[in-house]
């Protein structure tokens, strides 16, 4: 049987690490609420920019009558050869299953594409070093491809104070590559969140753009019930709601437009305004996965911070059993050499 002194010491060792899970689990809740509030903030935008795009699409002609193209690059449909894939996941690690997962819906995707060519632009250190660890660095400026499937971009720390303006320098490259036809289709990997509970993994089309509005999911991956139930668990310990926020009157004043029976008058031509928004709308597309992601990963952090904290009060109840015995026991080892020794006399 161990040592008493020895036991203590790991008790104590326990009970430190056990600080430190619970401090790092509130600071991912309250984290968790302000990318929770950060994500609600952006829908009333989002919904305006869908609806006004809408409203456009239904009063300009979008396709060429002559040639029958489209008359925006966004919304050339080409075969998908060269794909560039914006593999969104954390930069710290700690977070559970919360990367991993990201990182197996990749390979899925790219288990799914395989014989294309795709480009991967990393956002996140663990999906970067992952992506590195497997697959070649292309080589900027070189016409020659490093490999079928190779990493052509990285983008750290850019999560941890979301920027529009950051997304929307990426997504100016991304778009400007997508014109010139050196990529066919663009997809973004996230985790999609609603709520605590109500989460998925998704790999969704960006580009080209189909329809306004709808999201293009390729790849879906749903979280088990024990694992719902178990986040459920860490959001009422930390007093996080697992319901969905409610509907604010900005949304629905966003939902509302355009009004039935009302004839809008744009001071640009409809075709003009649309050209102009929906670069915006890609940007939106793209900052919206990574405000979700944020959440989620937040989620996936309490939840396994939560976990910690419970199995470290397991160890100490364990040890302080284990520790009770011992003494127990040489209490009634010097207790029998007392009465022995008084015996003999």
């Amino acid at each position: 049987m161990a040592n008493i002194r020895d036991i203590r010491r790991r008790i104590r060792s326990v009970k430190n690490t056990r600080q430190i899970t619970k401090a790092m689990k509130m600071v991912a809740a309250a984290k968790l609420r302000r990318a929770q509030e950060r994500a609600l903030a952006a829908r009333p935008y989002s919904l305006m920019i869908t609806n006004v795009l809408r409203s456009l699409v239904s009063r300009s002609d979008l396709v060429d009558e002559n040639t029958g193209e489209p008359k925006h690059p966004l919304l050339a449909q080409r075969p998908e050869q060269n794909i560039l894939l914006v593999l969104v996941t954390g930069d710290r690690g700690l977070a559970g299953a919360f990367n991993s997962n990201v990182l197996k819906a990749a390979a899925k995707f790219i288990d799914f594409f395989k014989g294309k060519n795709i480009d991967i632009a990393a956002v996140g250190r663990k999906g970067r070093d992952y992506m590195r660890r497997r697959y070649p660095l292309a080589t900027p400026g070189s016409d020659t491809r490093a490999g079928e499937v190779q990493v052509v971009g990285e983008h750290l720390n850019l999560l941890g104070k979301l920027r529009y303006e950051e997304v929307s320098e990426i997504v100016e490259k991304v778009i400007e590559a997508y014109d010139h036809g050196v990529i066919d289709s663009v997809y973004v990997i996230y985790n999609e969140f609603k709520s605590v509970i109500s989460q998925r993994l998704i790999a969704q089309r960006i580009l080209p753009v189909q329809e306004i509005g709808r999201r293009e999911v390729l790849l879906t991956e749903e979280f088990t019930l024990e694992e719902r139930e178990r986040m459920g668990e860490a959001a009422k310990a930390a007093g996080i709601s697992l319901k969905e926020p409610p509907e604010t009157e900005a949304e629905r004043r966003a939902k509302e437009f355009p009004a039935p029976g009302i004839d809008y008058i744009y001071e640009q031509p409809a075709e003009e305004i649309f050209h102009g928004m929906l670069p915006r709308y890609v940007v939106l597309q793209l900052f919206q996965a990574m405000l979700e992601s944020v959440a989620a990963e937040q989620a996936a952090r309490m939840t396994a911070m939560d976990s910690a904290t419970n199995n470290a009060n397991d160890v100490i109840d364990s040890l302080t059993l284990t520790m009770n015995r011992a003494r127990q026991a040489a209490i009634t080892k010097e207790i029998i050499e007392i009465v022995s020794g008084a015996a003999a006399l």
